[in-house]
């Protein structure tokens, strides 16, 4: 959480002012993060766990496999989870026991296993 917490205080959000951290820790034992970068056509801008997703893809190859998520955002006050695309970008990479961890309602800390998270999730056979 720390690294997701350091992490959102560089986000591009000059729109929505909602800077929001990502940190993945793989299952070869190392973290990657990332942070939203906001674009003023709001389709085009990229959420923190997609970032940091891209990230490790980038830096390990398309079989990174992730063991847990944290995301943070700047106004720790904020509810603040993956989003429905990123939870679906996770999936891809979940491990089967993978948790995520974010702040909740007024910013108290939470945590689920990511399948709870995404019940009957959508996967294509591979």
């Amino acid at each position: 959480m720390q690294h997701a917490r350091t992490v959102a205080e560089y986000a591009y959000a000059p729109y929505s002012r909602f800077k929001v951290g990502a940190a993945l820790l793989l299952s070869n034992g190392h973290i990657v993060t990332g942070c939203n970068v906001e674009n003023s056509s709001y389709r085009l801008t990229n959420c923190a766990e997609q970032g940091a997703i891209s990230a490790a893809v980038a830096k390990f190859g398309p079989k990174v496999r992730i063991r847990a998520v944290g995301v943070a955002n700047v106004d720790v006050q904020t509810a603040c989870m993956p989003c429905g695309a990123c939870r679906q970008t996770i999936l891809e990479f979940a491990t089967d026991d993978c948790w995520v961890f974010f702040p909740g309602q007024s910013g108290c800390p939470r945590e689920c296993a990511f399948s709870d998270l995404l019940p009957e999730s959508f996967r294509l056979a591979h």
